[in-house]
C-alpha cells in the first residue's frame, strides 16, 4: 500500500491534512491516486481550505509531496 509523504520532512500526509501549494495556496487533502506506471508520479485530490471553489487534482510535487510504496516489516 502506498502512502503520501512530505518531500522536505518525510512525514506522512493523511486525508484531511492541510497542504500548501508552491504558490502558497492552502488545500485539504481528499485523497491520492498511486502512479499507474513507472514514469508516473500519481495525483493528489484536494479542495480549497477556505471552502471556496471546487476540488482539484494536482501532481504531488505541487503540494511538496510524493507517493511512495509502503515497505512492510517482516
Amino acid at each position: 500500500m502506498a502512502k503520501l509523504i512530505n518531500e522536505k520532512t518525510g512525514a506522512e500526509i493523511q486525508v484531511g491534512d492541510k497542504v500548501v501549494s508552491f504558490r502558497g495556496e492552502e488545500y485539504i487533502l481528499l485523497g491520492f491516486r498511486e502512479p499507474h506506471k513507472p514514469s508516473s508520479t500519481g495525483r493528489v485530490h484536494v479542495k480549497p481550505a477556505n471552502g471556496e471553489g471546487m476540488s482539484r487534482e494536482f501532481f504531488p510535487s505541487v503540494v511538496g509531496a510524493k507517493i511512495i510504496e509502503h515497505q512492510f516489516e517482516s
